[in-house]
């Protein structure tokens, strides 16, 4: 049991890799929209490059959703408008006239003669006004064109009139005063006016539930299809161009096939498929890590990073994808190649990238065109952006990304459509959107390095600034060390930019190395103003032990103030596990011949430089500390000095462990023997 405990234990970082890799693939298949996959690839306006293409099995000719559309758009231009005739008010308008008439026989003004005149000329008048209807002020303006057909409901029937025949206000006054007779009226035609005018009520309102409900059930009677293939039916002969009803054929062939493969006996098979073709995209990113990106693949911190990265951009996009389909290219994919690239380095952000958008070509329309365009700007998204701590930079990316995907979207567009007349500008808008929120990179760097314990170079540069915290109160307490660190901050960056390595990363590093020193400021050489030796006064080895230990007091301080890893990483190997020579030899100057010295005692903790930072900023440090002791430093003494530091360090195999060649540490050496020429150069002697 102990024996299998161990070996999980020795193990364990594989088997996290390994439980890491099966719970992403896991994730991934479980986010991608299960269905399966037509058997051919077509594009519009592109000739069959398959075989001659016979139909295996009857389907139907599916619409388009343009042609839908162009039929809803006709059934709503072509829909009648449905009003309802209320009988009812013209049985109370009716009634309610021949009340006031009745009462005018009270009246000793009016004879019998003029009242029986008011009556029939009234009656004929609501006649009239009802014949069509009188229309209610609440249903005006729903019609535009006056002569337009509508639908009348009468009673239990519906019949077609033009709209102008319903009377309005205006026009029932203008009836009742036409028939009434030629003005100044007499005193009979005056309360006939009267009385109609108060007793004629509007009896045609607007139906517009009816109406909607109409028209609906006209758009649902549209039918889908516009045709049938038969088994055996000729589609496609190969070489022809795929447009018209051949493209129609093809994409209902599409859909039908599709919806066929997806049955509950086809789904593990499909879901395995699935499985196989994720992982090894996944096992590719894996293997290159390990082969290339050694140190990244050792960290399982960082494998879970871009693992995670690579999950989180395929879970929104499928996102999308499922919500609408119409904003795939709002996703800003440029975000992972602008993340990865500000923790590690532009190869492993373009492969990673690549291997997401192919990933995401499974589940996306017109899926070539995706991975063109994508593929494309991640290019041009690892070409453009760098110094992300310079904030015009990332807006000029930004803004190229932006461009060329606009510019490829437009030239896709043109082979598709044949001209420039059917571009869907709506993309355009996207792509801006894309650019906008690719702006949100800067957020996700800032969240990633509180997280996952990441450095990147705005975080570097903010930590370069010597004005810090740390920085000045190393100036303020050993001043000696803080002018130290910023000329090895200068040695290293200039060497770091001849090799191509990370110039901001070795300038911060240079400049922490030493605040180990600020507890104990008047024990380095560096320090000692007044000329008193504090060593003096002290054994070899306690000597030793206070130099020593100032890596391990700058490594607790460091850690006190919260400094990233990679900053600490340099702290711990600046030294390696050098010796503390003058120490050394003198407790062995002091020991009896027969007395051996512990030369543990005398040196470094280590670790030894494991990259190339690492490495040059060791070199950059004994360089600028010896050439201190040069007392005429001219161009033979430096380059000696430089050839025998770097040579003891080499043979003390202080550099194997970082991955530097020996062609870059002649470069860095050129670079600080140049770099120490010019400042300890000759002036010119002024007479006084």
């Amino acid at each position: 049991m102990s024996k299998s405990i161990n070996k999980l234990y020795q193990h364990n970082t594989i088997i996290y890799k390994v439980l890491l890799f099966l719970i992403t693939t896991f994730v991934i298949v479980y986010l991608f929209p299960k269905g399966g996959q037509f058997k051919y690839d077509f594009n519009k306006g592109k000739p069959w490059q398959y075989e001659n293409l016979y139909a295996t099995f009857d389907f139907a000719i599916e619409k388009t959703e343009e042609e839908i559309a162009e039929e809803k758009k006709e059934i709503e231009a072509n829909s009648k408008f449905y009003f309802l005739y209320d009988a009812s008010v013209v049985e109370n308008v009716k009634e309610t006239f021949k009340l006031r008439s009745s009462l005018l026989k009270m009246s000793d003004s009016l004879s019998n003669l003029d009242i029986e005149s008011i009556t029939l000329l009234g009656n004929s008048i609501i006649e009239s006004v009802y014949q069509n209807g009188f229309l209610d002020s609440g249903s005006l303006g729903i019609v535009s064109d006056k002569n337009t057909l509508i639908a009348l409901k009468k009673n239990s029937q519906v019949e077609d009139i033009i709209y102008h025949r319903l009377l309005q206000s205006n026009d029932v006054l203008e009836l009742i005063t036409s028939r009434l007779g030629e003005r100044p009226y007499n005193y009979a035609q005056s309360i006939n006016l009267s009385i109609l005018t108060d007793v004629i009520k509007p009896n045609v309102t607007y139906d517009a539930v009816f109406t909607q409900k109409v028209l609906d059930d006209a758009i649902r009677s549209i039918s889908l299809t516009k045709g049938k293939v038969s088994t055996g039916e000729h589609i496609i002969l190969k070489g022809d161009i795929v447009e018209g009803r051949k493209l129609a054929i093809l994409s209902s062939l599409k859909k039908e096939s599709e919806s066929k493969l997806w049955t509950k006996a086809n789904y593990y098979w499909i879901v395995m498929g699935y499985t196989v073709l994720v992982s090894l995209a996944l096992l590719m990113l894996l293997l290159f890590l390990r082969k290339y990106r050694f140190e990244i693949y050792n960290n399982n911190n960082k494998v879970t990073f871009i693992f995670f990265n690579v999950s989180l951009m395929i879970l929104i996009q499928t996102l999308v994808v499922k919500y609408n389909a119409d904003y795939l290219y709002v996703v800003p994919l440029s975000i992972l190649p602008i993340v990865l690239k500000a923790f590690f380095d532009a190869r492993l952000g373009l492969f990673t990238h690549v291997l997401t958008v192919l990933l995401l070509g499974f589940i996306v329309p017109n899926s070539f065109e995706f991975i063109y365009l994508h593929i494309i700007a991640g290019i041009v998204t690892i070409l453009t952006v760098s110094e992300l701590y310079k904030r015009a930079n990332l807006f000029i990316s930004i803004g190229q990304i932006t461009l060329i995907y606009m510019i490829t979207y437009l030239a896709f567009s043109i082979i598709k459509e044949g001209n420039a007349t059917q571009v869907n500008w709506e993309y355009f808008l996207m792509f801006g959107a894309n650019g906008l929120l690719s702006f949100l990179s800067l957020f996700f760097i800032y969240l990633y390095e509180k997280i996952f314990g990441l450095v990147s170079d705005v975080t570097l540069l903010e930590l370069s600034n010597t004005n810090t915290k740390l920085l000045r109160e190393l100036n303020e307490k050993a001043p000696g060390t803080f002018q130290h660190s910023m000329q090895v901050a200068n040695l290293a960056e200039a060497a770091a930019n001849e090799i191509g390595a990370n110039s901001m990363l070795v300038r911060t590093g240079a400049l922490y190395h030493d605040i180990g020193k600020m507890l104990n400021p008047m024990y380095f050489i560096e320090n000692q103003s007044t000329g008193v030796n504090p060593h003096n006064d002290l054994s070899p080895e306690d000597s030793a032990k206070i130099i020593t230990d100032h890596v391990i007091k700058g490594i607790e301080l460091a850690k006190k103030n919260n400094l990233p890893d990679r900053i600490i990483d340099f702290i711990r190997t600046h030294h390696g596990t050098s010796l503390v020579y003058y120490f050394y030899a003198k407790e062995k100057e002091q020991s009896e011949d027969d007395e051996e010295v512990d030369i543990q005692k005398y040196q470094y903790k280590g670790p030894i430089p494991f990259s190339k930072e690492t490495a040059i900023l060791m070199i950059c440090d004994a360089a600028e500390a010896a050439s201190k002791s040069l007392k005429q430093p001219t161009a033979q003494s430096i380059d000696e000095l430089i050839n025998k530091i770097v040579e003891k360090q080499k043979s003390d195999n202080q550099f194997i462990n970082s991955n530097i060649t020996f062609r870059e540490i002649e470069t860095i050496k050129k670079v600080v023997k140049r770099k120490l020429m010019n400042i300890y150069h000759l002036r010119v002697e002024y007479p006084e």
